[in-house]
């Protein structure tokens, strides 16, 4: 039996499209789970050897049940990431008229991409969330709802009609997916790659976020995501998410993880991998001092500095 890749599904979500896109799954088998956190689970049960789920949109950010999933439980590991263009559909039961339609469905996350649309075309409607896109689509399909906002090619799969298709409230809206598995050594650097942690810190004080981002900003090491997330403790109590620019092999970036290991009260290390449709020619030479080979001239002058050879 071939390896499982477990998804968000069911089956014609944008998540199973956008896992389709990997060439490794041809030789996997792609199983379905309802939600987020089943995905995951399967992977740290070792149901499933890895699980794809989405992690951040262009449009709100951080998709927060991702984010909290991998900041609690058993450590996992992030290993590749896939962006994917979205637009959405209307999708209804034959025959269904725009007017005819009282209620939709559709995931949480889709909501802030086409609630303008709503605004203008379904100004009365009542919106109701679903598990996943496709959820959506199976609960129209089963009466439950009038109209469920989806992939085109969820229509076919589920019976419905396209009603109104190419609905989006942003330009070039994009979702980032991310392939996860159980931790382990990360692939080698591709120079265009990027690593993820979460921070906690040990006290809350004043300049204290500015404490976590200063060992980014002297090493010269770029962040792409800052969210934070609640721990559970209490309000004001907050842990950070961030992806950064490089791979944790990468003088900078190793350094400015030690550097936060030392101050935080807890840092989780969620992965080094191969930034997504972004080439090693299309990323730009560290600033002056930054370079690996700067880090080592450094240590050597150091060195030299203690045997008395300055």
């Amino acid at each position: 039996m071939p390896a499982s890749y477990a998804y968000l599904g069911p089956e014609g979500t944008f998540t199973e499209v956008a896992l389709r896109t990997l060439p490794e799954t041809a030789t996997r088998e792609l199983v379905p789970y309802v939600s987020v956190q089943s995905a995951l689970d399967a992977v740290r049960t070792g149901e499933a050897e890895a699980a794809f789920v989405p992690i951040e949109n262009s449009v709100e950010g951080g998709i927060t049940t991702t984010l909290d999933e991998l900041v609690a439980g058993q450590p996992l590991m992030i290993y590749r990431e896939v962006l994917l263009s979205i637009t959405f559909a209307l999708l209804v039961r034959p025959g269904t008229k725009l007017s005819d339609i009282k209620t939709v469905t559709a995931h949480p996350a889709a909501q802030p991409q086409v609630r303008n649309w709503i605004r203008r075309h379904l100004p009365d409607v009542a919106w109701e969330s679903a598990a996943s896109n496709a959820d959506g689509a199976r609960l129209v399909q089963e009466g439950r709802y009038d109209a469920a906002f989806a992939g085109e090619f969820a229509a076919a799969r589920y019976g419905l009609e396209v009603l109104e298709a190419d609905i989006h409230d942003a330009e070039n809206a994009q979702t980032r997916f991310v392939l996860v598995g159980r931790p382990a050594r990360p692939a080698a650097p591709t120079g265009a790659d990027k690593t993820s942690i979460v921070l906690w810190q040990r006290d809350d004080h004043p300049g204290g976020l500015r404490d976590l981002l200063g060992e980014f900003a002297t090493r010269g090491v770029n962040l792409m995501l800052l969210q934070s997330r609640p721990t559970g403790a209490g309000i004001g109590n907050y842990c950070f998410c961030i992806d950064a620019e490089g791979h944790i092999s990468d003088r900078r970036v190793a350094d400015a993880l030690m550097g936060l290991k030392r101050t935080c009260l807890q840092v989780r290390y969620l992965g080094s991998y191969p930034r997504a449709e972004v080439e090693p020619t299309d990323v730009g030479t560290p600033r002056p001092g930054t370079s690996d080979e700067a880090f080592v001239a450094a240590a050597d002058w150091v060195a030299r500095c203690q045997d008395g050879r300055f």
